[in-house]
């Protein structure tokens, strides 16, 4: 497969895009929602979840040779800054006793256990696990990190230490997120940022990312704090 004829900008931000764009939709879908009896508007994360995770899925997939992972450094790095990572995420709960937080994504609304219910958890982890990973890590520490420190960014190893880079991409990675996630968002930024400069390598970082994810993932159905998907 050889590389698509596209800029760098458009490999490195399509994907990215393409989810941001999935989020906008689910919220005027959720807009209309509200006027509406239709099941289809009132709970459209049961479709536009879905549709959202092939499509950035397919995005990162068509534009792959455009990317360098380098999946063969920093691999052990990347699962413990995950696991980490996670511990970050779910310590507010777990350690400090916050409030459960059951408002969001709820699969049980379907019939536990169904075929539908199966592959609507199916894609979600799809999502959570390996989408996500992927387009996050291709915008933020391949794209955004290089690029703060010159637009072309093709030109900066990946990697690379700047302060002004390492600390605003953290932080514009926690406002992509919740209110109610800035502080574990921005630490967890630190962090993948921090695994970018030791090891080089992006393919540590989605696997830092994948492992946290998917660990969230399975957090979630066990505890059914709907709210951290």
């Amino acid at each position: 497969m050889q590389k698509r004829d596209v800029s760098p900008q458009t490999a490195y931000l399509l994907p990215f895009g393409l989810f941001m764009g999935g989020l906008l939709l689910l919220s005027l879908v959720q807009g209309l929602g509200s006027k509406f009896a239709y099941p289809f508007l009132q709970h459209p994360e049961f479709w536009v979840y879905p549709l959202q995770t092939v499509v950035c899925g397919l995005a990162v997939v068509f534009l792959w040779r455009n990317y360098s992972f380098r999946f063969n450094s920093g691999i052990l790095l990347g699962v413990l800054a995950g696991l980490v990572s996670l511990g970050i995420w779910i310590s507010p709960q777990v350690i400090f006793g916050k409030a459960a937080r059951v408002e969001g994504f709820n699969p049980d609304l379907l019939q536990p256990g169904s075929f539908y219910y199966w592959c609507e958890v199916g894609l979600r982890f799809l999502r959570l696990a390996l989408v996500v990973p992927f387009l996050e890590e291709i915008f933020w520490r391949g794209f955004l990190m290089r690029y703060f420190i010159k637009p072309k960014f093709t030109d900066v190893p990946f990697g690379t230490y700047q302060t002004f880079s390492f600390l605003a991409v953290a932080v514009l990675f926690a406002l992509e997120h919740g209110m109610v996630d800035w502080i574990p968002a921005v630490l967890t930024g630190l962090l993948y940022n921090g695994l970018a400069v030791r090891t080089k390598s992006m393919g540590s970082c989605v696997i830092a990312h994948a492992v946290t994810n998917l660990g969230l993932g399975f957090y979630i159905m066990a505890t059914k704090q709907w709210g951290f998907w």
